[in-house]
This record gives structure tokens, sequence and C-alpha cells, in this order.
């Protein structure tokens, strides 16, 4: 889930038990990165047999990971935020 704060507008990612916030550069500056990672090309099966990609979070230490259905519904979901701040940008006047 990704949600934004309507008082300091930061934006949140929400993925299991891990919240991740953002100023609006920072977050279209993190989901290009992710646009541009190749789900194939940097996946690897894990313990359980699901094919997940690691990805590296803007603090190094900490990682996400994602199965392809969820690697899916990621980019949807940062796509719709996106979208979503287009709306509140036209309603702020900015």
């Amino acid at each position: 889930m990704i949600s934004r704060c309507a008082e300091c507008r930061c934006i949140f990612i929400w993925h299991n038990n891990l919240i991740i916030s953002f100023s609006t550069e920072q977050f279209n500056q993190f989901r290009d990165f992710t646009v541009e990672l190749d789900f194939t090309a940097h996946s690897f099966p894990f313990p359980d047999g699901q094919e997940r990609v690691v990805m590296r979070t803007p603090v190094n230490d900490v990682q996400m990971t994602f199965t392809t259905e969820q690697w899916g519904n990621f980019h949807s979901a940062m796509d719709e935020a996106i979208y979503m701040q287009q709306v509140y940008d036209l309603m702020e006047g900015e």
C-alpha cells in the first residue's frame, strides 16, 4: 500500500511490517529506479522455492523482497500513487 500524509505531504510505502517514507521527489526517483530494475535479471530462488527479487531501499541495510506477483502489484501501486500525486497537485494549484 502507498499513502500520502495530507499535512507533511510525505509518501509512505507500507510493505508487510515495513514503512518507508519519502518526499515527493524521493518517491519519484525511487519509482524510476524500480521501473529500470528487471525482475528476471535480478531474481533468484528463495528457500521456499519462490523466485524473488531483492531490492535495496534508501537505507542500505534494509532490503525488500518481492515475488513476481508482488512485483507487479508494487508497480501498479506506485503508478497509482504517481497519478494521485498529480491529482493532489492540480487540486492544490501546483
